[in-house]
């Protein structure tokens, strides 16, 4: 797997300006990495998968300095955004998923693309 950090205004200037709705491509328990994306009005689509830093069973999920990046970046109220594999995912520290962490996980994409967090909705498959 390659990870490299993504900068947040390499991103979709939409993002920033449309209401926007994260949707879970599956169940957020289902690993250390939910395939999701955000979608705005016109059909705009970019994909956003939520990654958990920290999980390293059967082996580390993410490199040492982007799981460094991912916890400093929420330590300071924000999130890191990766490139995993070609896709675009927030770095979380943790190893899964819950409801909670998901909308957390969002509202920080969100302040990083200098976003109103109300104008992000997250939709969550059970």
């Amino acid at each position: 797997m390659s990870i490299s950090v993504v900068d947040p205004f390499d991103l979709p200037e939409w993002l920033a300006l449309d209401s926007v709705t994260w949707r879970a491509a599956e169940p957020l328990n289902s690993g250390f990495c939910v395939e999701g994306g955000l979608s705005g009005a016109d059909e705009k689509h970019q994909r956003l998968d939520l990654l958990a830093v920290d999980a390293a069973y059967p082996r580390p999920v993410c490199p040492d300095d982007q799981r460094r990046a991912a916890h400093q970046a929420w330590q300071f109220g924000e999130v890191a955004l990766l490139d995993v594999d070609g896709r675009v995912a927030a770095g979380v520290p943790g190893i899964g998923f819950d409801a909670n962490i998901a909308c957390e996980t969002l509202r920080r994409v969100a302040k990083s693309v200098g976003a109103e967090s109300s104008n992000f909705t997250v939709s969550i498959t059970l």
